[in-house]
């Protein structure tokens, strides 16, 4: 019997626009990932690096901007996060226990909040017993790690843990630890 659920962030509750923050970069002159970037995103959502050397990074790429810029287009992919989301939430909150757990930096989470505002955010978080971020934990998703981090934590049984997050690897990497999953797609 499912009694939790843990939760995904991104394209789950708040729509990333993937799109719109390729746009922005390219504005600003760089048209491509390379493993360097990747690599130190990686290491920035696990809290390994400092937001001044990951906006450092993408200076040797594109040096003319200023750091303000490429945080501008870095978080242009959060978007909208509609209200019935929110709602849905409060909904199942009365009900099941539920905990947050996404891959994201700090950079991103103090911009949905200055975006959606106190008000709102509050709430939001109020629905979840304990809201893990990748940055803080110092691992990211799909290590199982991070579900056995959270499992054993708050005592929790696999096999009543309702995982939904729209990556896959996300999800079969839960499932090989028993928890059941949802791999909500996109739209």
């Amino acid at each position: 019997m499912i009694t939790t659920i843990l939760f995904d962030f991104g394209d789950i509750f708040i729509n990333l626009e993937k799109e719109a923050s390729k746009k922005a970069f390219e504005q600003l002159g760089l048209y491509n990932s390379n493993p360097e970037l990747l690599e130190k995103n990686e290491l920035f959502e696990k809290g390994k690096i400092s937001e001044n050397e990951f906006l450092n990074t993408f200076l040797n790429y594109i040096p003319h901007c200023s750091k303000q810029e490429i945080k501008d287009a870095w978080n242009v992919v959060i978007g909208e996060f509609p209200l019935y989301r929110l709602e849905f939430l409060q909904m199942l909150s009365q009900k099941y226990r539920l905990f947050l757990l996404t891959n994201t930096d700090e950079i991103h989470i103090a911009y949905f909040e200055e975006s959606v505002g106190m008000s709102f955010y509050t709430d939001f978080y109020r629905c979840f017993e304990k809201v893990f971020y990748s940055y803080e934990m110092g691992m990211r998703k799909p290590q199982p790690e991070i579900y056995k981090a959270i499992l054993n934590q708050y005592d929790l049984k696999p096999q009543n843990v309702l995982f939904v997050d729209d990556k896959k690897e996300n999800t079969d990497a839960a499932s090989e630890l028993g928890i059941h999953i949802w791999n909500l797609q996109v739209g």
